[in-house]
């Protein structure tokens, strides 16, 4: 029996049932246990009897049970719900903008279809990309193949040709070339149906991946490590593969086979909420109306020895005068308390500001209450000024929605 266990970031499961009747059978603890000890322990906590979430959210399977992690803003006990729905909402919506979702399945038409969880979506994404490229016909490259052919072709294997075709002297054994769909690219795609048969509790994605299997060419499948995804070069032919490939190697490398017990198989899709954050307040800054600024990610330079450090964001602002000011952001998913950031984040914002010649830089966290922001100056100087002030942003607009319209706020933050 299928069953769903939602769950916001930093929430406890438990083999005891808590308040909103959500608990762990012994074996699906066992099992998270041993993925996160072969994870070095990144995603949960473990705990008497039970796990903590960390700042990692997606979803994860594991037979029967489909487990959805939310990230919240806020501290707000809840049981409603809407309140999982809205989160759902901003997630899927955050994955879209970061390039991890294709923009069109979380349209609005998209959204009011009531997905199971995160991995159905995921999971007819990619079967909807493969059956169009089926549509469009898959691509076929040359190869080298050894084996028997009724008419000279290639080259004669002599051993073999002896070995096998003494008798038969109407057959030739050769190596010739084959213009066919058995490629690496193919052979990805069929893996990942593969997967998504075994792991889907889902009938009506099951009989659309049956459907699409009766469509798919007779190929070999082969089993698929990251070493595959590595290999792979791409050329105008495979463009139309990219998004398929991409939803595919999350799948094929997140899949956890039971091979040892026989027990349930394990798929995840988790995503680091820090950086997650991160790239969507990036992507919201590029959106901003105001031209006189330029938004950088991910800058870096050298610190000491073959250390560097990396601010989040660098903008450069250009002035009436054709000169330019500096700004640094540096983006926190996290909630603090009394307007009182770490010793460490506050050094680590003067050393960005030094590094970067930057008279302002910003501390940016999601909106939990009204707060006081104003700059708090650094006592050492390289230029006039040297200041940090704590920026919060609302997630969620009015309507309980991701909030799109947050980059000119943030920017019009940096001069106040």
């Amino acid at each position: 029996m299928s069953r769903i266990i939602r769950v916001f970031e930093y929430e406890k499961l438990t083999l005891t049932e808590d308040s909103k009747g959500r608990v762990l059978t012994n074996p699906e603890l066992q099992k998270l246990c041993d993925y996160n000890d072969k994870n070095d322990n990144i995603y949960f906590t473990g705990i008497r009897d039970g796990i903590k979430f960390k700042n990692f959210v997606g979803v994860i399977q594991i037979g029967g049970l489909t487990l959805e992690i939310l990230p919240k803003a806020d501290r707000k006990e809840t049981t409603a719900e809407s309140d999982f729905d809205h989160w759902q909402g901003a997630l899927l919506r955050m994955l879209a903008l970061c390039n991890h979702i294709s923009v069109d399945s979380v349209s609005e038409t998209n959204l009011k279809r009531r997905y199971h969880s995160l991995l159905d979506l995921y999971f007819n994404i990619y079967l909807e990309e493969v059956s169009k490229l089926l549509h469009q016909g898959l691509i076929k490259k040359y190869r080298q193949q050894d084996g028997q052919v009724k008419a000279l072709k290639g080259k004669l294997l002599f051993t073999q040709q002896i070995q096998q075709n003494l008798v038969h002297q109407e057959r030739f054994y050769t190596r010739h070339q084959v213009y066919d769909a058995e490629h690496l690219h193919n052979q990805i795609l069929l893996k990942a149906l593969s997967v998504l048969s075994i792991v889907s509790n889902n009938y009506s994605i099951l009989d659309k991946i049956n459907r699409i299997r009766l469509d798919f060419p007779e190929i070999k499948e082969i089993e698929i490590t990251k070493a595959h995804f590595d290999q792979l070069k791409d050329n105008r032919k495979t463009v139309s593969y990219k998004t398929a490939i991409k939803i595919a190697k999350m799948i094929i490398l997140n899949y956890s086979p039971d091979i040892k017990s026989g027990g349930d198989n394990m798929l995840a899709l988790l995503f680091d909420m820090n950086k997650l954050w991160e790239e969507y307040v990036y992507r919201m800054l590029l959106r901003s109306k105001k031209d006189e600024y330029e938004v950088n990610f991910q800058n870096n330079m050298k610190f000491w020895e073959d250390k560097t450090i990396r601010p989040d964001l660098v903008i450069d602002r250009r002035m009436e005068d054709g000169s330019t000011e500096k700004y640094i952001i540096d983006t926190k998913w996290k909630i603090i308390d009394d307007n009182h950031p770490s010793d460490d984040d506050l050094k680590q914002m003067f050393a960005y500001n030094m590094y970067w010649e930057a008279g302002k830089s910003m501390l940016l966290y999601p909106k939990t209450k009204e707060r006081d922001e104003k700059f708090g100056n650094f006592h050492k100087k390289l230029l006039p000024d040297n200041k940090c002030k704590l920026g919060f942003i609302h997630i969620l607009d009015k309507d309980g929605m991701l909030d799109m319209k947050i980059g000119d706020e943030i920017l019009n933050k940096l001069n106040k």
